[in-house]
């Protein structure tokens, strides 16, 4: 197979003009895991999922995933949190249905707690196979789950700026949804373990610090001239621009437990772009990024127990503060879009220093046995608790 860079590998693709979109539109994408209901463990059924759920009219699609015990479902265009999760809801229920007709179930969850890597299959679609050939074992190991939330920007610059202005806020993000303290039967003592393998791959991290699409289209001329990567897909950064759907595309999140959760997560990104758009209250700059990956880390380690530093002050202060003060700050604007439930509902697991990793402990914890946390984690995502 050809890789890129190679003597015969396809030209690369240039850059998409960015498209028009509404401004503070939302779109969501969960991955998803699907178990079997003998052990619990990941079932190889993504095939069967999908003739099954082709039978439905559903809105935004359902495809396949990496490796074939895992789907991705997305939303269509949504203006509201209340409109994301009845199209989610809609979806898990046709999910669950298809489901239990195959006798496995779907489960939320930024890994399955004690799959083995080396066990899993390869979805077989050209690309899925072109990864796993460049990437190797590592492409086995991306068997892990995440939230995937576009925003609209009204033009390309508005949305390099919302990028870079977001980009403060990934480890509110990181910890508000992790989900992930499992990884091979071992509690890895990280609240968001799934992004240390986002991590192992080159074209992981932050986007170059440019305010302007011309800046940015130069950035990604010189990126595919070298043969390094061929499009946007090949860059796996926390908060990446969609050129084809207008919007930025923030990554870092963990699938949760529940599609309540997912919208309340999608709330809170859309208020907090609103606030960042109407009130401008900061410029970014380079210097905001000496601090990001420390921050990362910390919301990957600790959750909401994490320590913030300030990239402009350099003052530590608990994450939990910081989201708790976010939230004020961004509270008229999500009371304006209907967000504000969802955000009062992560606020206050903020307080209270609860999140979805939080659950998966306290359960591993009363039960001593994976198995059934998975289990009890699938009944959290059909609705029942």
């Amino acid at each position: 197979m050809t890789l890129p860079g190679e003597p015969g590998a396809a030209p690369p693709q240039g850059l998409e003009p960015f498209h028009t979109s509404a401004a503070l539109s939302l779109g969501v994408e969960l991955e998803l895991q699907l178990v079997n209901t003998h052990d619990y463990d990941l079932a190889p059924y993504s095939d069967e999922m999908l003739r099954l759920m082709a039978k439905y009219s559903l809105p935004g699609n359902v495809v396949p995933e990496m490796t074939s015990s895992m789907i991705e479902i997305s939303t269509g265009v949504c203006h509201s949190t209340s409109e994301v999760l009845g199209e989610l809801s809609q979806i898990r229920d046709a999910l669950v249905k298809c489901a239990d007709k195959l006798n496995i179930a779907i489960v939320g969850g930024g890994t399955h707690p004690f799959q083995q890597w080396h066990e899993r299959r390869i979805y077989d679609k050209p690309r899925f196979r072109e990864l796993s050939e460049l990437y190797g074992y590592l492409s086995k190991q991306f068997t892990i789950f995440g939230q995937h939330v576009h925003i609209g920007c009204p033009n390309a610059d508005a949305a390099l700026l919302m990028l870079h202005r977001m980009s403060r806020y990934i480890p509110h993000f990181i910890a508000l949804s992790a989900s992930s303290p499992y990884v091979q039967g071992q509690d890895t003592q990280f609240d968001s373990a799934r992004l240390n393998s986002v991590f192992a791959f080159p074209m992981s991290g932050r986007a170059p610090f440019t305010l302007t699409w011309d800046g940015f289209s130069e950035f990604f001329a010189k990126t595919t001239r070298t043969g390094v990567v061929k499009s946007m897909k090949d860059f796996y950064w926390d908060i990446r621009p969609k050129p084809e759907f207008g919007t930025i595309e923030i990554r870092v999140f963990d699938t949760p437990l529940t599609v309540e959760r997912a919208s309340a997560l999608a709330g809170f990104v859309q208020s907090l772009a609103s606030w960042l758009m109407h009130e401008q209250p900061f410029m970014p700059q380079e210097d905001d990024y000496m601090v990001y990956t420390y921050n990362r880390f910390q919301a990957c380690r600790f959750g909401l127990e994490a320590v913030y530093v300030d990239p402009v002050s350099g003052q530590h202060m608990p994450l939990r503060d910081h989201i708790k003060l976010t939230m004020l700050q961004i509270g008229e604007h999500a009371r304006k879009l209907g967000a504000g439930p969802g955000v009062q509902m992560l606020r206050e697991d903020a307080e209270l220093g609860t999140n979805d990793a939080r659950w998966l402990r306290d359960k591993q914890g009363q039960e001593r046995l994976l198995a059934e946390v998975v289990r009890q984690g699938a009944g959290r995502f059909r609705g029942r608790g």
